[in-house]
């Protein structure tokens, strides 16, 4: 898994919780780094979810909303850090058809040892959208919280469904997301 997730769980605690919350979980788990991580490495994803248990255990709050909050952080970021990807997109719909075919093309090009999940996306109906997650991570609840994200930052109004695809180890999940009209 790419550095910069790693980069920005960890700013994302220092904001959210403190710089002494993100010293302790990084104390509390045994990780092969010591928790030094940039944002071009790569680094085995045990360590991220090591990590985010020992945040659920020191802020009291579950692992999943935890890392649903996190993807809403994520998308955030990237949408400054890679401005480009999200030039001439306007809704969150045209945003989310792209993840696959262009953003992370564009992603292996500037990490080719990236190991991305796949999204897969159809629209059965013009107000609705179903995308599919595979990823050999469990990472479907940060997926959410990019969508989640995603519809913040395009400010539309938009119901997300999940369904777990996976038996419950989140490696696939199905979102299906709904314009709201009226």
């Amino acid at each position: 898994m790419k550095g910069i997730i790693f980069t920005e769980f960890l700013e994302m605690v220092e904001e959210k919780f403190s710089p002494e919350v993100a010293d302790k979980i990084i104390e509390a788990s045994d990780l092969v780094t010591g928790g030094a991580y940039t944002s071009v490495g790569t680094y085995h994803h045990s360590e991220l979810i090591e990590m985010v248990g020992h945040l659920s255990q020191e802020s009291g709050i579950e692992v999943v909303p935890l890392v649903k909050v996190f993807g809403e952080h994520l998308f955030g970021r990237f949408v400054d850090l890679y401005p480009e990807f999200f030039e001439g997109v306007d809704s969150c719909f045209s945003f989310l058809d792209l993840i696959e075919d262009h953003v992370h093309v564009e992603v292996k090009k500037l990490y080719p040892d990236a190991e991305l999940p796949t999204f897969a996306t159809e629209h059965p109906e013009p107000q609705k959208l179903v995308m599919t997650y595979q990823s050999m991570r469990p990472l479907a609840p940060v997926a959410e919280g990019l969508i989640k994200g995603c519809i913040a930052h395009y400010k539309e109004d938009i119901s997300v469904i999940v369904e777990d695809l996976s038996g419950g180890d989140n490696t696939q999940a199905r979102f299906t997301l709904e314009k709201m009209t009226g």
